[in-house]
Order: C-alpha cells, then sequence, then structure tokens
C-alpha cells in the first residue's frame, strides 16, 4: 500500500506547480487551502453517507468509492502544507499497541 501512497505523493508534488488548466490537482492548490479543505469536507460526508447506505442496502462499493476519494483527498491537502503522507504513518505506528482510550487521554 505505501508503494501507491509513495506514487500519488510524488505525483501530487509534480501538479502543485503544474498549469491549472491541465490538471485537477494543480486547480485545486491553485484555489488554496480552503478549496482542498472544502473538498476533504465533502468527501468525507459522502463517505459517512455511503456507508450509512451500504448498511441498510448491503452495497460496499459506493463506501469504497468514497473512501478512496476522501483518502486522495486529504492526501492533496497534506501535499499543500507540505507534510509527507509517511509522516501520518508514523503516527499511526506510533499510536500502535497503545490504548484509544489511553492515547487519546494524553492529547489533552
Amino acid at each position: 500500500m505505501s508503494d501507491i501512497l509513495q506514487e500519488l505523493a510524488v505525483i501530487l508534488q509534480e501538479r502543485k506547480q503544474a498549469d491549472p488548466n491541465s490538471s485537477y490537482v494543480a486547480q485545486l492548490h491553485h484555489k488554496g487551502l480552503n478549496k482542498i479543505l472544502e473538498k476533504v469536507g465533502e468527501e468525507a460526508t459522502e463517505a459517512i453517507l455511503a456507508a450509512k447506505d451500504a448498511e441498510s442496502l448491503g452495497s460496499q462499493n459506493e463506501v469504497i468509492a468514497e473512501t478512496a476519494d476522501l483518502w486522495f483527498h486529504s492526501l492533496v491537502m497534506l501535499s499543500h502544507l507540505d507534510i509527507s503522507h509517511q509522516d501520518v504513518l508514523n503516527e499511526l505506528a506510533r499510536r500502535m499497541g497503545i490504548s484509544g482510550l489511553d492515547e487519546k487521554a494524553s492529547r489533552s
């Protein structure tokens, strides 16, 4: 999985400087962080709605597609902020073996 994340990271970095008329990602970067965050929020909502439908209708395809959109736009956000996906993976690795309740309590 990290291979695809690395490939996407390279592409997203390249697209930051691309012509906004030739690339969706370049358009997002050109419009700025607020537009990128709007897309992350939109995709999060769509993923939530797809999951609710999946529970009642039994279809997972829409959940998978919407989650892919959410992850993609989250990667665009990280790229815009010059944060590596590896930093997020490292944070997840750090949390492995720590109770979720303990980890959350340590943040306050």
